[in-house]
């Protein structure tokens, strides 16, 4: 990222988030087409989207910028910072609201499962996700926002402003 204002970096971690949303929204209905032969909804928002890619995404970002220059460390951040968020919230998410969003025990190619919140088909994933937004995505929509920052702007509010909504009315439609 070159030197921006603060709401041009505000815009780009939008966009990051949300195709981040996305393309976990695809990997997980891939695998769940995979394992179970029949596609069938993922995640918890209404739209094609998951939070957690999000976020997994920003954490990426921001633990990986510094020494986005070595591919294998960003890798390698990635797999780990990723896995124990990965890790944690399917803990927190079980045991504290008692809400199993995802569990690798019955999966192909579980090796090192944890209690079914991890394994290290899931960790490498995500390595290779901080891979494909730090050399993939990233470049491009610094590029684009450099252009046209007005449309960036506009596709990046709509885009985002759906994601939330999405997400605010997922959780208060289902209670």
């Amino acid at each position: 990222m070159t030197r921006k204002r603060p709401a041009q970096i505000v815009t780009l971690l939008m966009m990051i988030f949300t195709i981040a949303g996305i393309i976990g929204f695809i990997y997980e209905t891939i695998c769940g087409y995979i394992n179970e032969g029949y596609f069938f909804k993922r995640g918890t928002t209404f739209g094609p989207w998951i939070p957690i890619y999000g976020i997994g995404a920003l954490l990426i970002l921001a633990l990986t910028f510094k020494v986005r220059k070595k591919p294998l460390i960003v890798f390698l951040i990635a797999t780990v910072a990723c896995g124990l968020l990965e890790l944690v919230s399917g803990y927190i998410f079980d045991r504290f609201f008692h809400m199993r969003l995802w569990d690798y025990t019955g999966v192909i190619w579980n090796w090192g499962n944890i209690n079914g919140y991890i394994c290290l088909r899931s960790v490498l994933t995500w390595g290779v996700f901080g891979m494909i937004l730090m050399y993939g995505i990233l470049p491009p929509l610094e590029k684009f926002q450099k252009k046209n920052k007005t449309a960036f702007n506009i596709v990046t509010i709509a885009l985002f402003g759906l994601f939330l909504l999405d997400i605010v009315l997922s959780y208060t439609v289902r209670k």
